[in-house]
């Protein structure tokens, strides 16, 4: 079978759908992706092929600005990008490759709504990849309104369709799924880039990171490496495709890199010190590890709240996020045991769910 994966281009869009596409071309189905521009050379080296299709979401939100003006509201902003420019975007650029690709499935990650519309009313299977949590309700309410017209067919939900595959262990599940008739649960599998391990320190260091989208706050990060430094514990930060020069001169216990292999770091460390992203919540919570989670945007608050009220995690969030506060919380996760044990208790759920080979052998069954 052809199946066609599509994504924003940005490295947690991408990511979470690398383990069903390895899956995909190691079982010999034909993989192609679609995607932005600038990504298209990186999936290439991944040794896919690979489409121009849709726009950044950062193409997206200077559109958006430009109609509404600097000063507009989240909602004004973001409905527009993400209920209008990013899925005509998508649907422009794909609607003449279909006809050429011909793929039997369509996989696309939860942003990318415009390639499950498209291949809905071409009567090609889609379904969605969770990649993180749903919309707020009366966010969702107001999407909805502007993305249902371009299904077609009303799918039961506007963004996820009618098929998705949910990466969320039971414990940490978005209810944002509740509504989507057919759910394809699936292992929360890290992919990481192909770079060297860096020289780590003793087994129970601090891992830190704000992952790949805020790597940049580094106003954050340097709060956080001087909080960190106030403890007996050595620390290892990745800023991902940031500059590690960026952050200047470093405590001596504390060492920088660009990208890490993200899991394998995690099985040595006793902390993670993090933004809150999807990716960097499952791939801690399956290491087991608490989590100190420091939010900035999207639906970090989100998992912040959900792992915080759940005692896998403690949580700083705005002007909270103090050296004084980062140093008093990550101090109590690495002394006590508490989200250390729910924390182990959520990776053995996650242990526990189908691998990705399983399910992209339901997904090819349930396309036919």
């Amino acid at each position: 079978m052809r199946i066609l994966f599509t994504c924003r281009p940005a490295y947690g869009h991408l990511f979470p759908l690398l383990p069903l596409a390895n899956a995909a071309r190691a079982a010999g189905h034909d993989v192609v992706f679609g995607t932005g521009e600038e990504f298209v050379p990186k999936v290439r080296e991944l040794g896919f092929e690979a489409h121009r299709v849709g726009i950044s979401i950062g193409d997206a939100e200077a559109e958006a600005k430009r109609r509404h003006g600097e000063d507009a509201g989240f909602v004004d902003v973001g409905i527009t990008m993400f209920a209008e420019l990013l899925p005509a975007a998508t649907m422009a650029d794909l609607r003449p490759l279909l006809p050429e690709l011909r793929p039997g499935l369509v996989i696309f990650e939860q942003s990318d709504v415009g390639a499950g519309a498209l291949a809905r009313q071409a009567g090609i299977p889609a379904v969605s990849l969770v990649i993180g949590r749903s919309m707020p309700s009366e966010l969702l309410a107001l999407a909805d309104e502007r993305l249902a017209p371009l299904w077609g067919t009303r799918p039961a939900d506007a963004m996820l369709g009618d098929a998705c595959v949910d990466v969320w262990p039971d414990s940490v599940r978005d209810p944002g799924t509740a509504a989507v008739p057919k759910v394809f649960r699936m292992r929360p599998t890290p992919y990481d880039p192909d770079v060297p391990l860096p020289p780590l320190p003793e087994d129970g260091f601090v891992y830190l990171t704000l992952g790949t989208v805020v790597f940049g706050a580094t106003q954050v990060l340097r709060g956080a490496i001087a909080a960190l430094s106030r403890l007996d514990v050595d620390v290892l930060v990745a800023v991902g495709p940031g500059d590690p020069a960026a952050l200047g001169e470093l405590p001596e216990r504390v060492r920088v890199a660009g990208f890490v292999p993200q899991a394998e770091v995690l099985e040595h460390a006793g902390l993670a010190v993090h933004h809150g992203g999807t990716g960097t919540v499952l791939a801690t919570l399956a290491a087991g590890l608490p989590q100190l989670l420091l939010p900035q945007g999207a639906d970090q608050f989100a998992n912040a709240e959900t792992l915080s009220a759940l005692g896998a995690a403690k949580a700083l969030v705005g002007d909270a996020i103090r050296i004084g506060a980062i140093e008093a919380a990550a101090r109590e996760l690495l002394d006590g045991s508490a989200a250390r044990d729910v924390a182990r208790g959520i990776a053995a759920e996650i242990a526990g769910m189908p691998a990705p080979e399983e399910v992209l052998a339901e997904l090819v069954s349930w396309a036919g």
